[in-house]
């Protein structure tokens, strides 16, 4: 299977989709925010530093992304396809991410978009809760997932919580703010003759099938 950079709107449904790959196809999932996540929630004073960033509703340097992503693939398991979620998000990343992958000997990625309409996000956004524990998503306006007990995750038994810029006001900011970002850099890799787009919206195992395809070694 090939490496996956995947790109995608909040709400878009990358996290479900990643979840299915890591189960499914052994995928190591490197996810930017979880590491940032992790990082404040130990309370170092990197951390205090990241979260002090990111309240003030900045954005971690490139310089200190990109130092995080070499650290992080110079650890990869050669024997297992990974999925990178969250970066890049800038050119200058971008442009840095194909060095690393030269320098490590990565071969053989490619670049998913999952694309999905504002009023349909946040649909899906005003419904969702996530366990603090273990992270796995629900959405209570979906029947296929919700929790099977009421506002408690399935995994953990513990009371599902609901992001705080999970509110229509802030989704539409960040969503249209992604939208403006990434724009250059789907431009970037449609360039080099990687990017593959996919319709979020349809049905989600039409959608796995659909990236699973893109996503095989030819």
């Amino acid at each position: 299977m090939k490496n996956i950079i995947f790109i995608a709107p909040p709400a878009a449904g990358k996290g479900t989709v990643s979840e299915y790959l890591v189960k499914t196809f052994n995928y190591e999932h490197i996810s930017t925010g979880e590491i940032l996540r992790e990082e404040i929630k130990s309370g170092s004073s990197l951390g205090k530093e990241i979260n002090d960033i990111i309240s003030s509703g900045g954005l971690v340097s490139d310089a200190f992304m990109i130092k995080l992503m070499e650290e992080k693939l110079t650890k990869l398991d050669k024997d297992k396809p990974f999925i990178l979620d969250g970066f890049p998000r800038t050119i200058t990343q971008a442009e840095e991410l194909d060095k690393m992958f030269i320098t490590n000997n990565i071969t053989n990625n490619i670049v998913i978009y999952l694309d999905i309409t504002l009023d349909k996000a946040l649909e899906r956004v005003l419904g969702r809760v996530i366990c603090p524990k273990c992270k796995k998503s629900y959405n209570l306006s979906n029947e296929k997932f919700k929790p099977i007990k009421d506002n408690l995750c399935d995994n953990c038994n513990v009371y599902l919580e609901k992001r705080v810029d999970d509110t229509e006001e802030t989704f539409k900011v960040r969503f249209e703010s992604f939208i403006n970002s990434t724009k250059p850099i789907l431009d970037y890799y449609k360039d080099k003759e990687i990017l593959k787009s996919v319709d979020a919206t349809m049905n989600l195992d039409d959608m796995f099938k659909i990236i699973v395809n893109e996503a095989k070694n030819d």
